[in-house]
């Protein structure tokens, strides 16, 4: 857990204990945060909402978590429910950061405007849906830099086991070698995920609100799930570097497509018996089209990149959502799969770039590679599989996804320590909307 002491921030003292306010928390992600107890965040948290309905699965995961018999947790639920929910807040400031975790339409705003009433913000992606709000996120951070206080996404793939074990194996250049550059036609790196409009969160089915499938409101695929690809891809390729978007990066292609829900789906996921008038114009012969699915082609610092998001109603049996990710090193390619051959268990290995596999020299020098992060991770195998190696993380290394929220929690309110965060964190958070929005313009052209 994050400790909270030898803080840096002169006005630290007047912010201490950090308390939560949590502002229309149409999405689960907000809850998840708050899955165990901070350290150093008061039990007492606040939520504003428009109306009951809009915060009512939020209050009953709070609940859930308050009430199970393992490792409850304390909160303390202070509710206000009005239209003028967001301005309550701002006028209340019963709380120093603002968990932004809803309805996409008005987050870059709610961004901007908690920043300027001095308060921290800590959002769900995506921050941004289009390029008016990235130019209005860009304004968000110059306003916090003179606020002094810190705006940060939930970035929670960058704790996944195999993507973290990945990383460490880029940086042996023995397994790996060097990142290769690649071609639009063969980039050297690839994301891909699958996602489920229906799936189960703490247990129990998720109830998605109506407006999480109208793209005005909560984004087009294309600038949604894509973030954790495109946070990836700088985290791993170019780790703490700092990013000058209009120069670094350049989106080459994109392209969306929609994902078609029946009614009897749509009221499976919703509870709600017929589409609203807001959603009417994306339904034909009593189907909904969402814009969920895209691609983007880009590259950043000249290396070629490619992310992919997919949406379906529901997973197969025994499959969940699904992730695929392929770095390609001058001396082997890294993978992790997560498909019907894994049994949808994620799969991280090292394939050789030659159809013969790894030379007797080559097997030698990365044994003793090998050997070395063995030692830093016990537990830790390394299998001859074909002619590729399959990593097998220890159960002792691996964490659940619901697990990472708490693990952002922890870098951000550590960084709220330090009174500051790092300039590189700053440029992944702009560059990746950048990238995203430039996107979207690209695939409606």
């Amino acid at each position: 857990m994050v400790i909270l002491s030898g803080c840096t921030n002169k006005e630290d003292a007047n912010r201490r204990p950090w308390r939560l306010m949590t502002v229309a928390p149409g999405h689960f992600h907000a809850s998840l945060l708050q899955k165990t107890m901070l350290e150093g965040v008061d039990s007492v948290c606040y939520i504003y909402g428009a109306s009951q309905q809009d915060i009512q699965g939020h209050l009953d995961l709070l609940n859930t978590y308050n009430k199970r018999p393992q490792m409850p947790t304390s909160w303390e639920s202070k509710v206000y429910i009005g239209s003028d929910f967001f301005e309550k807040m701002l006028a209340e400031k019963r709380g120093n950061i603002v968990v932004l975790a809803g309805n996409n339409k008005e987050k870059t705003s709610y961004i901007n405007q908690s920043v300027l009433a001095g308060l921290n913000v800590l959002s769900d992606k995506p921050m941004v849906i289009d390029d008016k709000g990235f130019e209005l996120l860009k304004e968000a951070f110059t306003n916090a830099q003179k606020k002094d206080v810190l705006i940060y996404d939930i970035m929670t793939e960058r704790y996944d086991p195999n993507i973290v074990m990945q990383s460490h194996l880029m940086k042996e250049s023995a397994i790996f070698g060097t990142l290769q550059k690649g071609s639009l036609e063969h980039p050297s790196v690839i994301k891909k995920s699958k996602h489920h409009f229906y799936k189960e969160v703490s247990g129990n089915a998720l109830t998605r609100p109506p407006w999480y499938y109208d793209v005005e409101q909560e984004g087009e695929g294309i600038v949604d799930v894509t973030t954790h690809m495109i946070d990836l891809i700088q985290w791993q390729c170019f780790p703490e570097q700092v990013f000058d978007y209009a120069n670094d990066i350049q989106v080459l292609k994109a392209s969306r497509w929609p994902v078609r829900l029946s009614k009897d789906q749509f009221t499976k996921s919703t509870r709600v018996e017929e589409f609203p008038e807001y959603l009417k114009k994306n339904v034909r012969d009593d189907s909904l089209y969402v814009s969920a699915n895209g691609t983007i082609d880009y590259t950043i610092k000249d290396v070629h990149a490619s992310v992919e998001v997919e949406w379906a109603f529901q997973a197969v049996p025994g499959a969940g959502d699904t992730h695929y990710s392929e770095v390609l090193g001058s001396r082997s390619r890294l993978t992790i799969r997560q498909d019907a051959k894994q049994n949808f268990k994620a799969t991280l290995r090292i394939e050789p770039l030659s159809e013969v596999g790894f030379s007797q020299r080559e097997q030698e020098e990365m044994a003793i590679s090998f050997k070395s992060l063995q030692n830093r991770f016990p537990g830790l195998i390394f299998l001859a599989d074909g002619k590729s190696y399959r990593v097998e993380i220890p159960d002792s290394l691996k964490t659940s996804h619901e697990e990472h929220f708490a693990k952002v929690a922890e870098k951000y309110l550590s960084y709220l320590a330090d009174g500051h965060m790092p300039e590189w964190e700053r440029s992944y958070i702009l560059s990746k909307y950048y990238v995203t929005t430039q996107a979207l313009k690209l695939a409606k052209e």
